[in-house]
């Protein structure tokens, strides 16, 4: 983002155009040098994460870049350098040092060995905190990897006749992914069934109709987290507010995340991919995970449905140094684009403004 912002070339290429565009003039290397080469490191880096990273059928940032020229295109148009990304985790980081440092001279005053052991542990809480992600990132790499070899299954199943695209794949099984590959669209009759008695002659019908439900499933805005054996979902019977504070009319409560108040306009979005956040803005989401991450660079705040305190959004919140709210029912069917509120890290509410 930086080279982008300090070079004029590579901040005119990307203002004013459309996120595909640039995307497109990436793919046959048609942008500035230094864009066309930050982009490609940073794609050597990162280009192996994802939304919804560990579903291999959602396409990688290498695959598709254009969420993240889209979410640089939004950093380009912050221009309060006091609220930029790398400037709050600098704070950020100063204030944690500071934190330290008291605690460790409070220790300190009752023994130099406890002074010395709270530093210790200190150090490493918050070193296999930050490593507490390691297994995850690894396994995506590795995810990364089977979809790289599927999307070649997929192919091969196009040259054969058995699917329309390469993408196709993603909606099969192991069993008739392995059975088009072998068969292609020979007789129907000489090919062993799938696990639901599907054959490779009509893998294009199932693929259409398991597309149909997909995008059905994607309509639905709320699924409960918890049901009981009546069918009850017991956060519908939740009172609302929180112990000890007096009922606000439309606030919401869930978990503090991050302190800190923020009042904006709030930004409602259910998929990162191709979204929109004005600077400042606050997010509202059902959940995040680090394909959300680069929506960060500009929020405001943080409402989320899922999630609480150690939960991506949370620490991710909290290492920009943005007030975030987690665990809010219901947050992106209460609240509107548009509408003014407070966020309340500290407090864990979420109140119209």
């Amino acid at each position: 983002a930086q080279v982008i912002r300090n070079d004029g070339g590579s901040r005119a290429a990307v203002a004013g155009r459309e996120p595909a565009e640039v995307a497109a003039d990436y793919r046959s290397g048609g942008l500035p040098a230094e864009l066309q080469a930050g982009l490609a490191r940073f794609m050597g880096q990162y280009g192996h994460r994802a939304v919804a990273e560990i579903d291999v059928g959602m396409p990688r940032w290498s695959d598709d870049p254009t969420h993240i020229i889209g979410v640089l295109a939004n950093y380009l148009r912050l221009e309060n350098s006091s609220v930029a990304p790398d400037v709050q985790f600098s704070n950020a980081a100063e204030e944690a040092e500071a934190c330290v440092e008291r605690l460790v001279a409070e220790a300190r005053a009752r023994g130099r060995l406890r002074g010395a052991v709270v530093r210790a542990a200190l150090r490493r809480a918050r070193l296999f905190a930050g490593l507490r992600e390691l297994p995850k990132y690894l396994l995506v790499i590795g995810l990364a990897e089977v979809r790289k070899e599927l999307a070649m299954v997929g192919a091969a199943l196009v040259e054969s006749g058995v699917v329309a695209q390469a993408e196709d794949v993603f909606f099969l099984d192991l069993v008739e992914a392995r059975a088009g590959l072998a068969h292609g669209i020979l007789n129907a009759a000489d090919v062993p069934a799938g696990g639901d008695g599907t054959r490779p002659a009509d893998l294009r019908a199932l693929v259409a109709r398991r597309r149909a439900a997909y995008a059905q499933e994607l309509e639905r805005r709320h699924v409960p987290r918890v049901l009981l054996s009546d069918g009850t979902e017991p956060e519908t019977l939740q009172p609302a507010g929180t112990p000890g504070m007096p009922a606000v009319p439309g606030a919401l409560a869930g978990s503090p995340a991050s302190a800190g108040t923020v009042t904006a306009a709030a930004r409602v979005i259910l998929d990162p991919v191709g979204a929109h956040l004005e600077p400042g803005e606050i997010l509202v989401a059902p959940s995040t995970d680090p394909g959300w991450t680069p929506l960060f660079l500009t929020a405001g705040g943080l409402v989320m449905e899922m999630g609480g305190p150690n939960s991506h959004g949370a620490v991710v919140a909290r290492e920009y140094g943005i007030p975030a709210v987690v665990g809010v029912p219901d947050a992106t069917l209460r609240l509107a684009t548009g509408q003014k509120i407070t966020v309340d890290g500290g407090a864990g509410t979420v109140v119209p403004a």
